[in-house]
């Protein structure tokens, strides 16, 4: 089916139009889909995303404020940047775990020992430093959030933890 037969069934339609889109492109998207989020992403999200790509792709057309020349490089376009959104959320979920969460049977003593000698070294730091560790690195925030709460420029916290480090490789290296 030619690409102007196909948005005019889309148009006069709809649930036969996105059928027939479904039959034609589903495995050229499921195959963009794999290539860019397989090593990210589970089936069931590769799954979600190529059915979200098709319903963006019917809500434009549909609403006729985009005028395609090609279905299959339209698609092909809303395919690559949403996977690239999808990546993006993927790689956001920090998988950061607080020191509480972790079971005390298995810290053994010489890690809580550790643990203790690194929350002293954090102490050591100082204000607003000691915060900004624990937020970026305990709390898994993000060094934006982080200035916009301690009404400071994103450049400075970033500076502050790379001058921590280095603060804090010290005083452990000491300890």
């Amino acid at each position: 089916m030619k690409d102007k037969k196909l948005l005019s069934l889309i148009s006069e339609n709809p649930e036969k139009g996105l059928a027939e889109t479904l039959d034609m492109y589903s495995a050229y998207v499921m195959k963009i889909v794999r290539t860019r989020l397989g090593d990210v992403c589970s089936n069931e999200d590769i799954e979600e995303t190529v059915s979200d790509i098709f319903m963006i792709f019917f809500k434009a057309v549909s609403s006729g404020n985009v005028s395609v020349r090609s279905v299959k490089a339209y698609i092909a376009v809303i395919s690559q940047r949403h996977c690239i959104d999808m990546f993006r959320k993927k790689s956001r979920q920090a998988d950061t775990v607080c020191f509480d969460d972790i079971s005390e049977s298995a810290l053994t003593e010489k890690d809580e020992s550790e643990k203790e000698k690194l929350l002293e070294a954090l102490h050591e730091l100082g204000e607003p430093d000691e915060s900004i560790f624990f937020r970026k690195y305990f709390f898994g925030q993000k060094s934006s959030e982080i200035a916009k709460d301690l009404h400071m420029r994103t450049n400075t916290v970033d500076k502050r933890i790379s001058r921590g480090l280095v603060k804090l490789r010290k005083i452990m290296e000491e300890t």
